[in-house]
């Protein structure tokens, strides 16, 4: 379970994991050398597993956003599954046993991906949806 001052930290990191230790003390009325320690503790005990970026879709042509619901056969392989386009994997309950997240440029980027995606054997049934509209989406 994390203490007030772990959550105050992650509060701040979630707007901005570029702050500084300093910056991160201001705003969370802790001694720098306590969010520095802290900071070491959770990234040890992989609470804080990477500082990352939330990009502009559009800006990075990955704004053409689709879900893909899976049945597999067998398990999907490492190399499938660290295909670029693929950015979420979900393990899911129910007729699908994966929903996948994925990113493109275009159609045309995501029909040449489900094309290929069809040669794969351990595939049994998908499902898609494409998105319409992003109303929310966290890095």
């Amino acid at each position: 379970m994390l203490s007030k001052k772990d959550q105050k930290i992650i509060s701040v990191l979630k707007e901005d994991s570029r702050k500084s230790i300093r910056d991160i003390a201001k705003l969370t009325k802790l001694r720098p050398s306590t969010v520095h320690l802290r900071l070491q503790k959770l990234k040890k005990e992989g609470i804080i597993e990477k500082f990352t970026v939330k990009l502009d879709n559009k800006a990075v042509d990955e704004n053409f956003i689709v879900f893909l619901f899976v049945t597999t056969e067998d398990n999907l392989s490492k190399v499938f599954l660290n295909t670029p386009n693929i950015k979420e994997v979900f393990g899911i309950t129910g007729e699908y046993d994966l929903l996948l997240k994925l990113k493109f440029k275009d159609i045309e980027e995501f029909n040449k991906f489900l094309i290929n995606l069809r040669k794969n054997k351990n595939i049994r049934k998908t499902l898609t949806m494409v998105s319409t509209v992003n109303v929310k989406e966290e890095a």
